[in-house]
């Protein structure tokens, strides 16, 4: 008796919706639970090695440094493979290689020069074309530039026997790993707005939020073999081609691009990353 009367109660209409409204309800919450911690796992930062195969298409704002830290190259190589001469010019829509030998522009194809002819001179004058002019193109390197950036403060730091500094002062809550990690840096707490310092000499190759993972972002080249990046910026204070001293300030630490007050910090030695911590001084 009693499970018949379940039974005509489960058949009744306004009893299976009401069924149907509690489960879809279930699911939604499921769906909206917060990660443990509460925190928002916003990171991506490029988590793979150097790309060795397809094409990348410029955009505005794309250096080639930024383009060579985005898929883990050395910027030297990937310019090699791609026929990009010094002064390094590259434009919007130009297509980037990762695989392949060096390619060369039209630009730098050597013509061959004529032999000197044994007979008379033209009477004719040579007529030499004027060459056509490019489109507008994303310098990689400094620009002329008609005002120098005002200068930031230099803080006094402490370097190391290579050379290098802390970037900036906090606790560390995110280590190097060298195994295919996302983190290929060092992570530093912080407050918000706190000065982020150049780890050492250099000049500013890119200083933008194009590259995911990483907020507003700076790079500066310190020689032919070494790249650093600060990323999660709240404000830059660089610009693209301005030269920087160890202890600078080069940004603000926010939090752009992750989930809390923090700069990520990284050292490239050839286009891979290495732990930072081994080039900078104790503490």
């Amino acid at each position: 008796m009693r499970l018949t009367a379940v039974r005509r109660w489960i058949r009744d209409p306004l009893v299976r919706s009401m069924v149907g409204v509690l489960v879809i309800a279930g699911t939604l919450v499921g769906c909206a639970s917060s990660p443990p911690g509460g925190g928002v796992q916003v990171v991506d930062r490029n988590q793979r090695d150097r790309v060795t195969s397809g094409q990348y298409i410029v955009r505005r704002g794309d250096t080639l440094w930024s383009i060579a830290f985005r898929f883990g190259w050395d910027w030297r190589d990937l310019a090699r493979v791609n026929g990009i001469q010094p002064p390094h010019v590259i434009y919007p829509g130009q297509r980037i290689r990762f695989s392949g030998g060096a390619t060369r522009t039209a630009a730098a194809t050597p013509q061959p020069v004529p032999k000197p002819s044994s007979g008379p001179a033209p009477s004719t004058p040579v007529v030499v074309a004027n060459p056509v002019p490019r489109q507008p193109a994303i310098t990689t390197q400094p620009k002329p530039a008609v005002s120098q950036p005002a200068r930031t403060p230099v803080t006094p730091v402490t370097r190391s026997a290579s050379g290098w500094a802390w970037p900036a002062n906090g606790t560390i809550i995110g280590r190097f790993f060298s195994n295919g990690s996302l983190n290929k840096g060092i992570d530093i707490a912080g407050d918000l707005g706190q000065p982020v310092l150049a780890a050492s000499d250099g000049t500013v190759v890119y200083a933008g939020s194009g590259l995911r993972g990483y907020g507003e972002l700076v790079i500066i080249k310190h020689s032919d073999t070494y790249v650093s990046a600060y990323g999660h910026n709240r404000r830059l204070l660089v610009r693209e081609g301005q030269q920087v001293k160890a202890g600078q300030s080069i940004a603000e630490m926010g939090s752009t691009g992750t989930d809390r007050v923090k700069l990520h910090f990284e050292i490239r030695r050839q286009g891979k990353p290495v732990d930072p911590l081994q080039f900078l001084p104790r503490r």
